[in-house]
């Protein structure tokens, strides 16, 4: 497993000039070994600045494959839903060369929609070279929720399964989600955090051996790059 990194800095806004260069060049790096590169990103108010950042990366967008780390299960166009934030803010000007994957379709459930959108995944190349976290205040990370009935099932390591479906307790909506083996094996795996009050979160939440919340099982688990980013 590789080394845990805590990249600290002293402004969103630098955090999120720095973030995104460092995915750009990954996925750079994906491209001229590979030929395509995968980004997944994670929706939420955190995100904004870098997105705005990373749409002003000069690269070879036709060549990247994007998708979300996971959704709410609610219309493309709702005003919760991370696929409309994403198509606001990162899929524009240049990156709109890129390839999109939708989490969604017209299914009533995730449950329902699971299989479909679990094909259509498939088609981004795997693992995903860049895959963008962040923490909820329980610890959850994706929609892998503490409080979540499916979490046992989301969290298996041997998984061969992408998605999950989850419905959590503690927030609002059904969600569709990467399950844990699917985000452990990405080659790069950044979690963006702001403010003293995640920091400390997350510093408590990896610290405890008994409790392991999601945010801890999915950076134990992974087997590639681990960077934390964080700014106050």
């Amino acid at each position: 497993m590789a080394d845990l990194t805590l990249r600290e800095y002293d402004s969103r806004v630098d955090l999120d000039i720095s973030l995104a260069r460092e995915v750009a060049a990954a996925l750079e790096d994906a491209i001229s070994a590979r030929g395509a590169a995968s980004l997944a990103v994670s929706g939420g108010k955190t995100p904004i600045g870098m997105f705005q950042q990373l749409r002003q990366m000069r690269m070879d967008w036709s060549k990247v494959w994007i998708t979300l780390v996971d959704d709410r299960w609610l219309p493309v166009d709702h005003p919760d839903s991370n696929e409309r934030l994403a198509r606001v803010h990162l899929l524009k000007y240049q990156l709109e060369a890129a390839h999109y994957v939708s989490l969604h379709n017209d299914a009533a459930t995730p449950e329902a929609g699971l299989a479909e959108v679990e094909a259509r995944l498939r088609a981004i190349p795997q693992p995903f070279d860049v895959l963008i976290l962040g923490m909820g205040e329980d610890g959850h990370t994706a929609s892998l929720f503490p409080c979540a009935a499916e979490l046992e099932d989301a969290c298996a390591p041997e998984s061969s399964q992408l998605l999950t479906a989850v419905n959590p307790t503690s927030a609002p909506y059904p969600r569709i989600s990467l399950t844990l083996a699917a985000i452990a094996r990405a080659r790069n795996l950044l979690v963006h955090l702001t403010g003293a009050r995640k920091k400390t979160q997350f510093e408590a939440a990896m610290a405890n051996p008994t409790e392991k919340l999601p945010i801890k099982r999915v950076l134990d688990a992974a087997n590639g790059i681990r960077h934390v980013y964080w700014a106050e």
